[in-house]
């Protein structure tokens, strides 16, 4: 029972003070992480249309602001710290992105990408043993991945359907075993398989969306 009407006001008060202050920090959050999902993707296309110097600004303030954030494409995760070590990569900051792979490993041990990279990084510093296998294990990853992805969801969009990715994986891997193997050409094959990965992600969410379209107009 209230002891005046003054003490009930008081803390009737304090939780409309108390919820609008909930609500304002809700709406801030809101706001920061469409700000980073927003530089995030300004980021990728950067990386993407070959500008990898803009996509190290871009990602950088992603990690900062949120180090936790994780891009998913097709139930495909890939958080920010591998695309951030990816940039350096192709920046040749081979100290920074060993470190941001790294990273991005120690929060993600099954990220495909993640280990390709940092095998290319480590080839590239002078650990072509321990490189060889990083991409090794990063390109077995991520041709699991798409036969995964093609078993299990046979009625979606197919990936690979060229066969493309995983032609060149089975190429770069049977590679590694011959007497004629050639670094500087595996390390590019590695490359390549990388960034056409990545454009796969796209182009299944694109075949998804048309499908979805089709089936809806029907």
């Amino acid at each position: 029972m209230w002891n005046s009407f003054g003490e009930m006001h008081y803390v009737f008060g304090r939780e409309v003070s108390t919820m609008r202050l909930l609500l304002l920090m809700l709406v801030l959050s809101g706001c920061a992480a469409l700000a980073a999902s927003g530089q995030f993707q300004s980021g990728r296309r950067a990386l993407m249309a070959g500008d990898p110097e803009t996509a190290v600004s871009y990602f950088s303030g992603v990690a900062d602001q949120n180090p936790s954030y994780v891009n998913i494409i097709q139930n495909y995760r890939e958080g920010v710290w591998t695309y951030l070590g990816r940039a350096q990569y192709e920046t040749k900051r081979y100290a920074e992105a060993r470190k941001s792979l790294e990273h991005a490993l120690s929060l993600d041990k099954d990220d495909p990408l993640a280990r390709l990279y940092l095998g290319l990084t480590l080839m590239q510093t002078g650990d072509a043993a321990r490189g060889t296998k990083e991409v090794e294990a990063g390109m077995k990853g991520l041709y699991d991945w798409i036969e995964y992805m093609n078993r299990t969801q046979p009625f979606q969009a197919f990936w690979d359907p060229t066969f493309q990715i995983r032609k060149q994986i089975d190429q770069s891997l049977g590679a590694i075993a011959s007497k004629d193997f050639q670094s500087e050409q595996f390390v590019a094959d590695a490359g390549w398989v990388g960034q056409k990965f990545e454009e796969e992600l796209d182009k299944v969410r694109q075949d998804e969306r048309r499908q979805f379209e089709r089936d809806r107009d029907q």
